[in-house]
């Protein structure tokens, strides 16, 4: 699957990832707050002790090797439109392998499930399936597979 070659090739228009830091993350600390962090012992959806929410990463030089080599496809894949900006959807997007995750702020539930989102989300499995993936939404503790 072109995915494991190039994370993005597939889910969104097939373009070629742009340079990390090609986009800022601005306000947003997501990345801190949705999932989970298993070198920090820090549960999904809970805001790591580390994190000054609309600031960044107090213990930014020493964070563990999981944060220093995530970035969401907001920051890499400029193609993604403004609306994806994490700071705007409340939903941050990435993709590991075959496998497109989206995880949902859950004071924002139902947002995946408006436009524009929704109708990306069925783009983007659609072109998952066909390139052996998936994508999978994830609200607290429920998981969806968009089909």
């Amino acid at each position: 699957m072109a995915a494991i070659d190039d994370p993005v090739a597939g889910f969104a228009g097939g373009v070629a990832r742009a340079r990390a830091g090609a986009r800022s993350c601005g306000v947003c600390t997501l990345c801190c707050i949705l999932p989970d962090i298993d070198e920090l012992e820090k549960p999904a959806n809970v805001t790591c002790r580390h994190c000054v929410p609309g600031s960044g990463c107090v213990n930014y030089d020493v964070r563990p090797q999981t944060c220093r080599d995530f970035l969401c496809l907001w920051r890499t894949e400029l193609q993604l439109a403004d609306h994806w900006d994490p700071a705007v959807s409340h939903m941050m997007v990435y993709v590991q392998g075959p496998q497109m995750t989206v995880l949902v702020d859950p004071a924002y539930a139902t947002i995946w499930q408006r436009e524009p989102y929704f109708d990306d989300l069925r783009r983007w499995a659609g072109e998952a399936r066909r390139n052996g993936g998936y994508l999978i939404v994830y609200v607290a503790d429920v998981v969806t597979v968009v089909e």
